[in-house]
């Protein structure tokens, strides 16, 4: 019998690959052999002398002291693109929000169309001022084209039409082999942001990525541009 520790809600679905003649699975236990974590920081976790691996349910692990841990022989596994989608969709959700300015739209409906007595006469006068551009035509630039910058990059291509281009000089073949031809590589960062009405950022977190974007990095982009 092995001790699993979860330090964040886990689906059904993973408790499904742990059947309970062989795993106890709990969100309390001390001596635990194994741990899942979704986003809990584990940075200042004391660790059982029990533990062999940690899963995390995604691909970033900045929130594991990955280092540290392997030093004592702790295995450390991730789950790249297992919510590639997922994230792909708040992304194009980003996007459409802040493109036809649904969210000022919905804001100006709260703060006066209440107070009018004729809400569909004041909307009707009032409604071009949130209509926003189509983003069909405007131009993405995503910078990392791991699973999911691939994913973005593909979803705007094909499903919007939008003009997009993408930044990664470690991109792997595999993430190659999936990307949409049609989408144009930018030589550096700099090029990227100049000619992109919205940037999505797909990096991991680490000492090389951390605090990339500042008010430098903002400075080089578009006038009006979205970042996501």
């Amino acid at each position: 019998m092995f001790n699993v520790r979860t330090f964040n809600k886990i689906s059904d679905i993973i408790r499904g690959y742990l059947p309970s003649d062989d795993f106890a699975v709990s969100d309390s236990c001390e001596d635990y052999d194994a741990a899942i974590v979704r986003s809990a920081p584990l940075h200042d976790v004391e660790l059982p002398e029990t533990l062999l691996a940690i899963a995390r349910a995604g691909a970033g692990v900045n929130n594991i002291p990955v280092d540290r841990w392997a030093e004592k022989g702790i295995v450390v596994f991730n789950t790249p693109g297992a919510n590639a989608n997922a994230v792909k969709e708040l992304v194009m959700c980003g996007m459409l929000l802040s493109g036809r300015k649904v969210v000022q739209g919905m804001e100006w409906l709260l703060a006066e169309g209440a107070k009018s007595e004729d809400i569909a006469a004041l909307t009707e006068k009032t409604k071009g001022r949130f209509a926003g551009p189509e983003l069909m035509g405007k131009s993405l630039g995503v910078i990392g084209l791991g699973a999911i910058g691939v994913m973005v990059a593909n979803s705007a291509r094909q499903g919007l039409g939008m003009e997009v281009s993408g930044f990664d000089p470690y991109m792997s073949v595999e993430s190659a082999w999936h990307l949409d031809r049609k989408i144009s590589k930018a030589n550096s960062v700099d090029e990227l942001l100049a000619n992109s009405d919205f940037v999505s950022l797909h990096l991991p977190l680490n000492d090389a990525t951390k605090n990339m974007f500042d008010a430098k990095m903002i400075a080089k982009m578009k006038t009006g541009a979205v970042l996501l």
